[in-house]
Formats: structure tokens, C-alpha cells, sequence
């Protein structure tokens, strides 16, 4: 915070969600690379990564579904950056098989053409090219499946990741090369004189306020955008919501299904212990606060409808938890919340402002470089280095080495940090409380939620009682000083959301 308050920032960024997030590696990396000074800094009026960032369908995909409304140009770049992605980042990023079940002729040929043309688009860059799936093998695949005028399935490939973890690396690397980042600051006024910003800020956790000086701003607030600039801003708020149900996939493969409305719903194998599945997702306006999102019974009965439709073992199940989240979208004349583009948008407002709208998680990496080539000096608009430096040091090479060596589930979720972390196991005795640790040291959490729902999804892969909820925070309140009554207000707001 001294530093916040004392420096002059070349750049300050609002919002702390992957595009910022992403925006704050490319920054600071250009300027690592060029040997160029720059002073970065990017705060977040939540944690970061707590809204739509982390609360996705934990894919790095293409967009399949978008060849149909002719949206090539979105797909081919998405289908790259799935590829770069996926060299830089293999400890969060790693390939997903995805079977579609097909129950008429009609979606046979139609869907089969969409395959063709998704590898097509992909190229070289393919993970693999899709393939038919004989009714026998998927049989055996996936014995679950309702078969009831099942037609045909085919398989194709894009990706996964912890997305709300895929976010903190990027932060991490930002941080190692000098970009200074703080959570729980909300921008709350502005102020513009010549060519400098005057922003003044308040600390959610203790409502001081101060101010923080910058040349330049960009905003990646994403459903607050239109909060913060309302006139620059006319967003499309789409809520998309998931169910956490009981694992229901059979083999590894996930299951994309397409409804008769043409959505297409995801059955991913899923959780720390890969035994629950990730149903979703769906498209509804939200008409409400971007700061209350939840789940509507409406959607809840929609994904468990699908799921007895295809798995008739779910018929009957609750969810285990459910998680929502806004996509701010451009607005699309005359479009469905389903169809609207996931197009982005990055422009420069009259008063200066960077503003970064749409857009896919996929994508970002490139319009982090796209945003930063607005916002960066102009020694430093041409270096573009994020699409082939490994994402905070996670290389092959490294990845690979400590799979060999070390717990690979560890090095999955943390990459080159999980020799730290495992240190942490040997001393403390258990990898909850060394996840629990980290965390706390290493990856700015200060509230219950967010160890629940961004360093970890713990609070999504079981049923939580106020007794367990209050384990946990008197963990965490052991490393942060909290009293007792802050240990219950922890317990008693973490409650609802998980």
C-alpha cells in the first residue's frame, strides 16, 4: 500500500479479473524485456478473479458453438490462442477430450460438418482431429448414457484449466517483474488534470480512503464497467450458471451436448478428486447488481433437466453447489442472450481511458496485447513477448521435470511453486493446511470466500456446514491475526455462497 500511495504510476489498471490480469503480465513483461522502466499497478475492488474469471466452465476452448451463427473470425482466434495457451501454461492448461452425443440424422450431418470445419480453422494447430465414435465403443465409454434414439457420437478436442488459478499466475508473474497489485480497493472518485489521474480509492476491509496518482488508466471492470463509466459502457450482462453433481461421466472424456434450442451444455469430469461432474452453462440477462449474481431455479431446473435427459442415473439429484457469473458482452442488435457475440471490443475514450469489453477467457492473452498496445509508451508498442515466454517460468521442460519428480496433482494446480508448497506439506502435515498457507502468504487472500472459491474451488466440491467453515477460517485466522467475532463474520458471509 506505501508504495500505492507514494508513487506516480505509468499505468494504473481497474479490475482484476483476467483481463487485467493479463494486461499487468504484457505490461510488465515489455518492459522486462525491452529494459525499459514502467510503473504498473492494478487493483481490484474484490478479490482477484472472484467474479467472471473464476466462475466459468474451467475451459480454454474455441467456441464450437459460434460456427453456427458464422462467427469464423472469433473461432480461428480462439482456436490459436487454445494452442498458445496450452505451450505456455501446461501445468493449468491440458487437452480434453469432448464426446457428442447425437440423436438424429440431421444432427449427424450437421454437427459432423461443425467438426470439420472447427478442425479445419484450428490447422496446424489441432490438438488432434475429431473422429466418429462407433455405438458399441461409446457403449462401453460411457454405459450411463441415455441411448434412447441415439444416432451417433463423435469425439473432438479443446481444453481445460482452473480458471480462477490461471488468473493468479498471470498476477504472479506481473508481481516478479515489478507491477504492483492489491485487492479489496475500490475506485470510488476521479480526478483529471493535464496528464495525470488523481483516483481516489477505499479499503474494503477497513473503509480508509487514499489516493492514487497514474499517467494512464485502463479499465477492466468488466460488468462494473458500466458502473464506473456509464456512458462509455452500454454492456450486455448474460448470466451463466453451473451445478456441481456427483461424478457422472464414466470415462475421462466430457460430454458436449447440444439441446434443441442449440446451447450447448458441458459435462465435465471435475473437482480435486475428479470425482464430481460440472454441468453447465446457461445465458440469461441479468437485470440486477453485477455484486449479487446467483443461480435462478429456473436454470437450476434447466441443467437438471439436461442431465437426466442424458445421465437418467441424475434424475432425482440436487446439486452439490452451483456457481454464476456475468458475461459483459457488446451489445448485438436484435440478438438472443444465447447468441449475442463474444466479440471484443478495446478502445481509447476521449478523456484517455483504455476500456476492454467482451471478449472470450480464451482470448485474452491476445487482447491483454491488443489493450497494452493502446496504454504503452511508444518504445515499448511493438514488443510483444506473452505468446511465447512460459507463463510465470511453467515451461515443458519445467512441467515436465517435476511431474517426474514430485506429486503431479501438486504440480498441476502450482506449477514451478509446488516444491514451495510441498515444503509447506512436510512441515505442517497435511496439504490442506499448506494450500491453506500459501494462500494466505502468497496469493492475497484475506477473506474466507476467497480461499474457497479462487485458491482452491473447495467451496464447490462438497456440502459445507458452519462447524467445517469455521474450521477452516480459524486456520486461515490463525495466520492473519483475526479474532473470534472476526472468525464468525467470516463464517456466517462465506455461508450463502457456497
Amino acid at each position: 500500500m506505501t508504495a500505492l500511495k507514494a508513487e506516480t504510476f505509468d499505468v494504473l489498471i481497474l479490475g482484476g479479473g483476467v483481463n487485467g490480469a493479463g494486461i499487468a503480465r504484457d505490461l510488465a513483461l515489455r518492459a522486462k524485456t525491452a529494459g525499459h522502466p514502467l510503473k504498473i499497478a492494478l487493483i481490484d475492488k474484490r478479490h482477484f478473479s472472484s467474479g467472471t474469471s473464476g466462475r466459468n466452465s474451467q475451459l480454454i476452448h474455441g467456441g464450437l458453438r459460434y460456427l453456427k451463427y458464422m462467427e469464423f473470425g472469433l473461432v480461428r482466434e480462439a482456436l490459436r490462442e487454445r494452442s498458445t495457451l496450452l505451450e505456455i501454461a501446461p501445468h493449468l492448461v491440458e487437452p480434453l477430450a469432448f464426446l457428442i452425443p447425437m440423436y438424429s440424422q440431421f444432427a449427424k450431418y450437421f454437427y459432423g460438418t461443425g467438426l470439420w470445419m472447427y478442425d479445419t480453422l484450428a490447422g496446424s494447430r489441432n490438438i488432434s482431429p475429431h473422429r466418429g465414435i462407433a455405438l458399441a465403443e461409446l457403449e462401453k465409454l460411457e454405459p450411463g448414457l441415455n441411448r434412447h434414439e441415439l444416432v451417433s457420437a463423435a469425439v473432438f478436442w479443446d481444453a481445460r484449466v482452473h480458471s480462477a488459478r490461471f488468473v493468479l499466475e498471470n498476477l504472479f508473474e506481473a508481481e516478479a517483474n515489478g507491477a504492483v497489485l492489491m485487492n479489496y480497493l475500490e475506485a470510488v472518485g476521479f480526478q483529471q488534470q493535464r496528464d495525470e489521474w488523481t483516483v481516489t480509492v477505499r479499503d474494503a476491509l477497513d473503509c480508509s480512503e487514499f489516493e492514487i496518482r497514474a499517467r494512464k488508466l485502463i479499465n477492466t471492470t468488466g460488468p462494473w464497467a458500466g458502473e464506473v463509466w456509464p456512458e462509455e459502457n452500454k454492456l450486455r450482462l448474460v448470466r451463466g450458471s453451473h451445478i456441481v453433481l456427483p461424478r457422472l461421466n464414466q470415462s475421462d472424456n466430457a460430454i458436449a451436448y447440444f439441446e434443441e434450442n442449440g446451447r450447448i451444455i458441458f459435462f465435465i469430469p471435475w473437482g480435486s478428486k475428479n470425482d464430481l461432474t460440472l454441468v453447465g452453462t446457461t445465458d440469461v440477462d441479468h437485470d440486477g447488481s453485477p455484486d449479487s449474481v446467483h443461480i435462478s431455479e429456473e436454470e437450476q431446473q434447466y441443467l437438471l433437466k439436461i442431465a437426466a435427459d442424458i445421465y437418467p442415473e441424475a434424475k432425482g439429484m440436487q446439486p452439490i453447489a452451483t456457481y454464476s457469473a456475468l458475461r459483459p458482452l457488446v451489445q448485438t442488435e436484435g440478438s438472443s442472450a444465447t447468441s449475442t457475440s463474444r466479440e471484443h471490443r478495446i478502445w481509447a475514450s476521449a478523456d484517455g481511458v483504455v476500456h476492454v469489453a467482451g471478449g472470450k477467457y480464451t482470448t485474452y492473452r491476445s487482447m491483454s496485447e491488443e489493450a497494452a498496445d493502446l496504454a504503452a509508451p511508444p518504445e515499448l508498442r511493438e514488443v510483444h513477448p506473452t505468446a511465447s515466454v512460459p507463463l510465470n517460468g511453467n515451461s515443458r521442460a519445467a512441467i515436465a521435470k517435476l511431474k517426474a519428480e514430485l506429486d503431479p496433482a501438486v504440480v498441476k494446480a502450482y506449477g514451478v511453486r509446488a516444491p514451495r508448497v510441498l515444503e509447506r506439506v512436510r512441515r505442517l502435515g497435511s496439504l490442506e493446511k499448506a494450500q491453506i498457507e500459501e494462500a494466505v502468504e502468497c496469493e492475497w487472500v484475506e477473506r474466507l470466500p476467497d480461499l474457497l472459491q479462487v485458491s482452491t474451488y473447495w467451496g464447490y466440491e462438497r456440502p459445507w456446514d458452519p462447524a467445517s467453515l469455521r474450521e477452516l477460517a480459524a486456520e486461515m485466522g490463525s495466520r492473519l491475526g483475526w479474532s473470534e467475532v472476526r472468525i464468525e463474520e467470516e463464517v456466517t458471509q462465506a455461508a450463502p455462497g457456497i
